[in-house]
């Protein structure tokens, strides 16, 4: 496996350039881009990235050895599907499927609209798989991956609810983006990656120190410094035939610590737990 930093970790004031820079320096194999909001970053992608853009974040890419392994986003939010939102959802889909083929990445992350108000599950569950449904022909002949990922919306409580929803769809271009602290409150991530199997497209580190027992609360740590057991993850993830990314998306929070440090640290956690 290979280690891989997502942008969102790296401080917000750097240029395009000085990210790749940085992450390379600090020892990453390769990096996930985030789609966001006008304005975000500066090493943010957004609805407007041009070709021109992309031409030169792959020459960066090229230029520091550091690959673009996989586009995320922070756009997701209620837009798979629900009423009004759906054509948004459909142009943030393209844009992701978009910005990876420019960029040379294999893989995309898309998040499931989740409950609240008049959305019940049910309701958001029906909108999502006729989402994904609507555009699977197309994403196959795009030939990019695209992975739906867990996260703290009420969606995917259990793998086996990830599991349905995505042979549902049923498309082998569809599968798991897998995040492995998104369920440590709740549940234990080896488990999960023991259900989902082969349909683990791509992955997510960090780590959640419950206090206690499930469901009891607890804090963001650094990885390896929760409760995550990257002892039996990592040989799990082996045995699901996984062999990609593991991309951090993780935060700096010691203000003593530099970020060329902090990132260092992160690019060192995970190659740590990449040698179970």
């Amino acid at each position: 496996m290979k280690r891989a930093l997502n942008a969102w970790t790296v401080e917000s004031s750097l240029t395009m350039e000085e990210t790749f820079a940085a992450v390379a320096a600090a020892g990453f194999e390769g990096i996930e881009l985030n789609v966001d909001g006008e304005g975000h970053s500066p090493h943010a992608l957004t609805m407007t990235t041009t070709d021109a853009e992309y031409r030169a974040i792959r020459a960066l890419s090229q230029k520091y050895g550091l690959p673009v392994c996989s586009i995320s986003t922070s756009q997701w939010g209620g837009k798979m599907g629900i009423g009004e939102r759906h054509p948004d959802g459909a142009a943030l889909l393209y844009k992701q499927i978009e910005a990876a083929a420019a960029l040379g990445a294999d893989g995309i992350l898309t998040v499931p609209s989740g409950m609240g108000g008049v959305h019940t599950l049910e309701s958001v569950r029906r909108a999502s798989l006729a989402f994904m449904k609507e555009h699977r022909e197309e994403i196959e002949r795009l030939g990019i991956f695209v992975g739906v990922e867990n996260v703290w919306n009420g969606f995917f409580l259990s793998p086996y609810d990830m599991v349905r929803f995505i042979d549902e769809i049923g498309s082998p271009k569809i599968g798991a983006y897998l995040d492995v602290g998104n369920m440590i409150a709740f549940s234990v991530p080896e488990y999960w990656i023991e259900v989902l199997g082969g349909r683990i497209g791509k992955v997510h580190v960090k780590d959640y120190k419950r206090n206690g027992s499930l469901n009891s609360g607890g804090t963001w740590e650094d990885i390896t410094h929760g409760s995550a057991d990257w002892k039996a993850i990592i040989p799990a993830l082996r045995a699901a035939g996984y062999d990609g990314y593991l991309v951090g998306e993780v935060f700096k929070s010691d203000a003593e610590m530099t970020y060329e440090a902090y990132y260092e640290k992160v690019a060192g956690e995970i190659g740590a737990i990449c040698a179970y």
